[in-house]
This record gives structure tokens, sequence and C-alpha cells, in this order.
């Protein structure tokens, strides 16, 4: 099969991977919150943004090379942490990580993914980030931290936007349980996928590793679909405080939409800050991060590290985002969108097909470097 030829879009490889992932885990990959009213707002904010092309501009070379946190990186694109990923196809921690190590991209590994930090350890490199969702218990997060440390986690992700559940409808009417429990209802589910049946019965029914090892101490009030909320805390600005004592290397703050609490982050010592709406799935009357991102550009000024994440869809995207004033553009669903099409091919393709529509794009604005995308914003 040409893939490029028959699959040459991201919307391709969802498609596909609609087909080949069971229900209940499409929907908890695929669903936001509410009306799902901030999707759709990431989507519309992405398509307002009109770049200038150029004419008469002679060969074009784009280059993709983008440095970040002090590391330099083939792309300025990368994996964002999705909660119990190996639920949407079988293995796809160790897949990505392995794409993320070859490809030179950062790769995130969430505290709910169904792999523990060590099982990541042999296959990150110098490219895995650790996104931490606070255990309540103190000794509990600390014995986390050093263990992402010791795997060889670089960064570490605090996520910022999750003070409680959301409701999650969609997750809710697809019968989703984290972890799965075998139903009658999960079952009629799996034997329409026998792909991913195949796949799972390899690797074994996805749990939430990283968390097994500790007692719940205090429990919280948790809605289905929250993976590990019943020991995660809700951090505040002294937790903050205490973690930029025990974490040695930089830490960014996923979740920020407010131009003012993104210049407080910055000088109470963080590295980055993640301008994310949690991909519609928290709150559905947050602003899109793309929204939000040129008064975050404006109040950090021009040399802060700002990520960005929201319904990115193509190299087209990654390149609108930048010009809002973001410095690296990160994506969850579509690479396992691509693991659920065709696999560990599938998200080799997702990488393919972000690096070349970039280059292409950027033949037409006339640029050679993902950066100057920011002097092509029309209007």
């Amino acid at each position: 099969m040409q893939i490029d030829t028959n699959f040459p879009s991201l919307d391709d490889l969802r498609a596909r991977a609609r087909r080949r992932i069971p229900h209940f885990a499409w929907e908890y990959l695929d669903s936001g919150t509410g009306a799902e009213g901030a999707m759709a707002a990431n989507r519309d904010a992405l398509d307002k943004v009109r770049l200038r092309p150029a004419i008469l501009t002679g060969e074009v070379t784009p280059k993709l090379e983008t440095s970040l946190l002090g590391q330099s990186f083939s792309a300025p694109f990368g994996m964002s942490p999705v909660g119990m990923s190996g639920l949407f196809w079988p293995g796809a921690e160790v897949t990505l990580a392995k794409l993320a190590r070859a490809q030179n991209i950062p790769y995130s590994l969430s505290t709910v993914a169904a792999q523990a930090p060590e099982d990541l350890a042999p296959h990150i490199g110098s490219n895995g980030w650790f996104q931490l969702y606070p255990p309540a218990d103190p000794a509990s997060c600390a014995d986390l931290l050093a263990r992402a440390k010791a795997a060889g986690f670089k960064t570490l992700i605090l996520t910022v936007d999750v003070p409680g559940p959301s409701r999650r409808e969609r997750q809710r009417r697809g019968g989703v349980a984290t972890p799965p429990k075998i139903t009658p209802r999960i079952l009629s589910h799996v034997a329409l996928r026998p792909a991913w049946a195949l796949a799972t019965l390899r690797h074994g029914m996805p749990k939430v590793k990283t968390l097994a090892r500790y007692e719940v101490t205090k429990v919280r009030e948790v809605s289905k679909g929250h993976v590990g909320l019943g020991q995660h805390m809700a951090p505040d600005w002294d937790f903050l405080t205490q973690l930029r004592r025990q974490w040695e290397g930089p830490i960014l703050a996923k979740g920020v939409l407010n131009a003012g609490d993104a210049l407080r982050l910055l000088n109470e010592g963080i590295d980055g800050v993640w301008v994310s709406n949690h991909g519609g799935r928290q709150f559905d009357a947050s602003p899109s991060g793309a929204e939000a991102l040129p008064a975050i550009r404006a109040a950090v000024g021009p040399d802060y590290p700002l990520l960005y994440d929201g319904a990115v869809g193509s190299g087209l995207d990654v390149l609108r985002a930048i010009a809002l004033g973001a410095d690296f553009v990160m994506l969850g669903r579509a690479w396992h969108h691509g693991l659920g099409a065709f696999g560990a091919r599938g998200a080799a393709h997702v990488d393919h097909i972000l690096r070349d529509d970039m280059k292409s794009c950027m033949m037409q604005m006339g640029i050679t470097r993902p950066i100057q995308a920011r002097d092509c914003l029309w209007g």
C-alpha cells in the first residue's frame, strides 16, 4: 500500500484509526467535555490564521531544526502526554518513544499512561519529558519524581489546569472505565476490532502502572474516565515553589491561557509555559490556546519559551501556532491516530506528513526557518 498516496493527511489517518480502535477507547481519545465547544474553538481559531505567501523568492530551502530548553530538535513539534496511551493502541508508549528518539523530537510520558517511567528508560535517550499529576501523598510524589529522574527524563511537565474532574459526557456514554473493565458491552466493542484485540492479547490489558505501587492515602470524588485522579492532588502556587526545589531540570507549566498567570510562572522560575486548554477536555467555556497565544507572548517577552497544543492537524497548523507566538508545538491525538491506522508505520507517517507539509508551506511563504512565520501573519 502506498501510504503517502492513499493517506496523505492526518485526517485520513484519523478516519482509518476510528475504524480500528474499539468504540470505548475511541471515545476516551477523541472526546472533549460538555458540548465540546472548546474543542471546536481550537480548530476555529487556527482556521482563522492567515499567512502571507511570497513571490519571486528564488529557491527556498526550509530548515526545521529548532532549539528549546537548551536542546536542539530536528523539528519544532513533539509528542504530548496522553493518559492511558496504550489503551488506544497496544504498546503505544514504547513505539512513540522509539520514534521520538529516532526523529529527535520530544516524547512526553503521562503519569497515568499504561507504562511506567522505568519501562521507557531504554527508549527515550535524551528526548524524554515526564508529565506530573502529583500524588496527594508527599512521599509518593517525591518517589515518583526520583523514579522519573532515574529513568532518564530530563524535563518535567506540571499540568496546572486539572483542579478536579470534568464530566466528559461522551466518555460516559461510551462506557469508558479506567483501567478498562471487561463487560459484555466492552467485549462487543472489542469483537468488532480484531487487529486491536489481537495486539492487546499479546501486550495484555493496559493498566496505570506508574501509580500502582502507591497506596491511596487520600480519596477524592472522581468521575468516570479520569485515570488515577483518586491519588492526584490539585497543585497550588506553594506546591510549585516546592517542586522547583525538588526537580533540578527544566519545568514546564502546561495548561496556561492567561497572560498574567504566564508572567507569574516566569517570575517563579518556571522554564516555559505550555499554552493549552487541555484539548477541550476540562472546561468547555475556555478560550482556545491559539486565541490566548498573542497576549501571552506579549506579556512574557520574545525570548521566554512558549509551547502550544490544540487541534493541530497539519504542518501548516504548526506554522500558524508559531506565527501567533509559540516556539514549539505539541500533538497528542494525532500520533495515536497514526498508531491506530497502521501501528508504528502510521506514527512514523504522522511525522512525515508534518515535516513535508511544513517545508511545502515554508516554500510558499519564502521562509527558511519556522520562526519566520511570525513575519508572515496577514492582517
